[in-house]
């Protein structure tokens, strides 16, 4: 086991881990991202194929109105019975005391599907788990989320979070059945979340993330001979943290546990990769994670009274910063694809032939222009993710707008409080032109900035090729005609404060960095842009 940290780098937050025979399976989160969940498949664990996104219609999920870095929250992967089972939470609201968070299980014969229709189980906290007992039995945990936290004499944040739930589900019903138990509270660390219980040697060992989701998150370990408790907490809990550590890999936290069979286990977890930047966001945070949490591994020892033995910050296996990334290029040509390309995910909808199309103008990825950048319901952006601080991404583009509010182009996007877009509109007397649009200051209202104002007139008729180079902190802009060569558009940008710290900080923000395409129609109308090719670049 040769891996490195991140073993799957960009975006994949909230890492399940699941192991069946010589197969390991890593399911993490996709929030507002469209289809759900991504499942990563590897046997040598430093190779990893994203091998399905298993919901993908509108009987498992329809994320349409949610807010920013809600949808699909912590989903857990299983295997038993000869299916996999999958638990996930759509949560449907954020701010406030309340949280609305309706969670389902999936099931399928084969890790690439067919996933069958969501089944509603519950709505009474988020990052539910399945555990499969020995004898049949069948478990849902899920955080309880209390809105009374704020009562005098009660202490907000962690008094939000109201401990560990319990409750058997009955696969042959569709349902839960039996008494809901609150099987754990909390240990000091506080904030308790993401339970997952596995057995060993009698001992039913609950792991749970704690600390919330900035640079303080934890693993805890806790066990108990009964299903029911009371779990003692682990002596020297917690088992995960970096906190206060200058490892290169922070905010590690909330995993799942795989038993090797050989006295040691492999423990997923996430983290970031922040750098220092000294510039105080309005969390007052310094560090920024342009990346977002992704996902990583560590291997660890069963002791002989049963724990495992904690693992300090410095000694989890890290791909060290200074090591050179390998050079990759990847070429992505429509004319080629009868499906959107994989490495690509859109926001919210299940009725992408809504937003996008790869047969309305055969050789070309078409997106229908629809509503605003950054709108909770339908737009019309496809997107990847960002994996590393140098890389570039460019695509052409053949769109004709007929109005100030239609606009298409490339876009650098976290979401409607962070995005750098280069776009092509028109002006008020008709003229075609190049501009920028940002949104990355003055939380919480964001205003938008336009930082080459009205922009660059640009002929119409002609395919218009966009262009995006970062390099740690600095994005730069690019274009060029049909035959012609590269220029430079627009002033260096800031590509660190479209990041989890960024905006209203990083206990808000759960997604990280995409780059992609987008278009728009305020009017209505449904203006079409085109794009022939993409391709992303590193190294």
């Amino acid at each position: 086991m040769t891996f490195k940290n991140p073993v799957l780098r960009g975006f994949n937050a909230d890492p399940s881990l699941c192991k069946v025979g010589e197969d390991f399976y890593l399911a993490t989160s996709t929030f507002e991202w469209y289809p759900g969940v991504q499942i990563h498949h590897s046997r040598d664990l430093e190779n990893w194929a994203l091998v399905s996104r298993p919901l993908s219609r509108a009987d498992q999920l329809d994320m349409r109105g949610n807010p920013d870095s809600c949808g699909v929250w912590a989903p857990a992967l299983s295997y038993a019975d000869g299916l996999f089972w999958l638990i996930y939470t759509n949560v449907r609201r954020f701010d406030g005391n309340y949280k609305d968070t309706p969670n389902y299980l999936t099931i399928a014969p084969a890790i690439d599907g067919p996933w069958s229709p969501g089944v509603y189980l519950n709505n009474s906290g988020f990052d539910p788990s399945l555990f499969h007992d020995e004898d049949g039995r069948k478990y849902l945990l899920n955080m309880v989320w209390d809105h009374r936290a704020t009562l005098p004499g009660r202490q907000p944040p962690a008094d939000l979070f109201g401990g560990i739930l319990m409750q058997e589900y009955d696969h042959a019903q569709q349902r839960l059945i039996g008494k809901v138990c609150k099987i754990f509270h909390r240990s000091p660390t506080g904030m308790t979340e993401a339970p997952h219980i596995f057995k060993r040697d009698g001992f039913y060992y609950l792991i749970t993330a704690e600390g919330g989701t900035g640079y303080d998150h934890a693993v805890t370990h806790a066990r108990a001979r009964d299903i029911n408790g009371p779990y003692e907490i682990h002596p020297q809990n917690p088992v995960l943290n970096t906190a206060g550590s200058t490892h290169g890999i922070q905010r590690v936290g909330h995993g799942q546990l795989a038993d090797l069979g050989d006295g040691t286990a492999l423990h997923s977890f996430l983290c970031s990769r922040p750098v220092e930047t000294g510039v105080t966001g309005a969390s007052g945070e310094t560090r920024r994670s342009p990346m977002g949490r992704e996902a990583g591994l560590v291997r660890l020892r069963f002791r002989d009274d049963g724990w495992v033995e904690p693992v300090a910050a410095e000694d989890l296996p890290l791909q060290d910063r200074a090591e050179p990334v390998a050079a990759k290029v990847v070429d992505y040509d429509f004319a080629a694809a009868d499906s959107l390309p994989m490495d690509f995910q859109w926001l919210r909808s299940p009725e992408p032939e809504r937003l996008f199309s790869l047969t309305e103008n055969p050789g070309r990825l078409t997106l229908f222009g629809r509503e605003s950048i950054g709108n909770w319901f339908e737009q019309a952006l496809v997107a990847r993710r960002r994996t590393e601080f140098r890389c570039s991404f460019e695509t052409s583009m053949e769109f004709e707008p007929e109005d100030f509010q239609q606009m298409a182009g490339l876009v650098v996007y976290y979401n409607r409080q962070m995005f750098h877009y280069l776009c092509v509109s028109q002006d008020d007397d008709g003229v075609k032109r190049l501009m920028i649009q940002s949104t990355i200051k003055g939380w919480p209202d964001c205003p938008l900035d336009f930082p080459v104002g009205e922009g660059e007139a640009v002929p119409r008729g002609e395919t218009l090729h966009l262009g995006v180079d970062i390099n740690y902190d600095a994005l730069q802009f690019r274009y060029r005609l049909e035959g012609g060569e590269w220029t430079s558009f627009g002033s260096v940008l800031s590509s660190f404060e479209i990041s989890d710290e960024g905006g209203r900080g990083e206990h808000a923000n759960f997604t990280g960095t995409f780059i992609g395409m987008a278009a728009q129609d305020l009017t209505g109308q449904v203006r079409q842009a085109t794009f022939a090719a993409a391709r992303y670049t590193e190294g």
